[in-house]
């Protein structure tokens, strides 16, 4: 019988397999795999949410306008040039179809999240990658990638799974090096956790120009990945595209009021990010102290590599962590297969975490 039939390279398309959330034998275990908020999300957000319920027989606003006023007024943007979406994959995705499709290349980083190569393939174009020296994304690289079929450069900055980042003179030098006909979708998903000084999340380029696009994430810093929920902010022309395309009521009534609620809580945010910092720095050195490497985060999670040797691989050190009710990221998709990446979490869930990798790289393995 003849069955109807998917776009050619639908089917090629391996699907994206988010972190583990159970594990069997454990009621609750201590998830650290999917880079979700370690303090969870201001309470202004949950009572926000919680007096949304009452109106959810109704359809919500389908421009998002509160929202993207309260998101303009904490960054200092155009509100007109903000889309919302159903988490910045959403918006990723929505770019991908309006700017590539067959015939055309979409360029990403090695390691970089598999979201870039799923979206290219999913429009019809072809996904091309960029070597990372170092786990560190290549401007030169990118722009030996970079070709006459190319049509966007997604970059993460900070990137998943590395937590390394581009530095504000590289990422306009990747801008400048690019035809201008080529669309940069700056995803910085993780920027409120950066602290180095010549960090950039790509703001200054969109307003610089009509080929950056900067999209950016609720589900992280604020911690409403169970609302799903992100933004772009792009030249106006770009914006035009995507409202033209995106779904009618594409942002939920509560998502829309619990993140405008999470901007007003400053002091929470904060609190959040002071908490990461600390955290960040401190698991860092343990880590390191055990032997492992792990570079420089800027993000809320770190990468670990193991040791290919004796028992202590990286799928050794996930089945030990799993034993003890702890779930941590997998990165042989990445390309990583020897790392793990570990989310940052709370002061006792990262305790716990050092003391079952001390315990396994302590342990003779025979």
């Amino acid at each position: 019988m003849t069955a109807p039939q998917p776009k050619p390279g639908i089917l090629g398309i391996e699907a994206y397999v988010p972190g583990r959330a159970k594990l069997a034998g454990h009621g609750r275990a201590i998830r650290l795999a999917s880079n979700e908020g370690a303090l969870g999300p201001s309470p202004r957000a949950i009572e926000a949410y919680r007096a949304a319920a009452e109106d959810i027989f109704r359809y919500p606003d389908g421009s998002s306008t509160h929202l993207r006023e309260a998101i303009g007024a904490h960054f200092g943007l155009d509100p007109e040039r903000i889309v919302c979406g159903c988490g910045s994959g959403d918006l990723l995705h929505l770019l991908a179809h309006a700017y590539a499709g067959e015939g055309d290349e979409v360029v990403h980083t090695e390691h970089g999240f598999l979201l870039y190569a799923i979206a290219a393939r999913a429009a019809g174009a072809t996904p091309v990658a960029a070597a990372e020296p170092d786990l560190v994304a290549s401007v030169d690289a990118i722009l030996e990638r970079t070709g006459p079929r190319t049509r966007i450069v997604f970059v993460a900055n900070p990137s998943n799974p590395t937590g390394t980042y581009l530095p504000a003179a590289e990422l306009a030098r990747l801008r400048d090096g690019l035809p201008e006909e080529v669309l940069l979708v700056v995803d910085a998903a993780y920027a409120e956790y950066a602290t180095a000084d010549d960090y950039d999340s790509g703001q200054g380029l969109v307003d610089r120009g009509a080929n950056t696009v900067m999209a950016r994430t609720f589900s992280k810093l604020h911690a409403l990945a169970g609302l799903r929920l992100g933004w772009a902010y792009c030249p106006a022309p770009v914006a035009d595209v995507l409202n033209r395309i995106r779904g009618p009521f594409n942002v939920s009534l509560p998502a829309q009021a619990a993140a405008a609620a999470a901007l007003a809580d400053p002091a929470f945010t904060e609190r959040s990010r002071s908490h990461n910092a600390r955290l960040r720095d401190a698991v860092t050195a343990r880590l390191r102290a055990l032997g492992l490497t792990v570079p420089d985060s800027q993000a809320n999670f770190l990468l670990a590599r193991f040791p290919g040797r004796d028992g202590r691989d990286a799928g050794a050190a996930n089945a030990f962590l799993n034993a003890r009710g702890i779930i941590v990221r997998q990165l042989g998709a990445y390309g990583l297969a020897d790392c793990l990446r570990i989310s940052i979490g709370t002061d006792e869930e990262m305790t716990a975490v050092l003391a079952a990798l001390e315990a396994f790289m302590e342990d003779p393995h025979d």
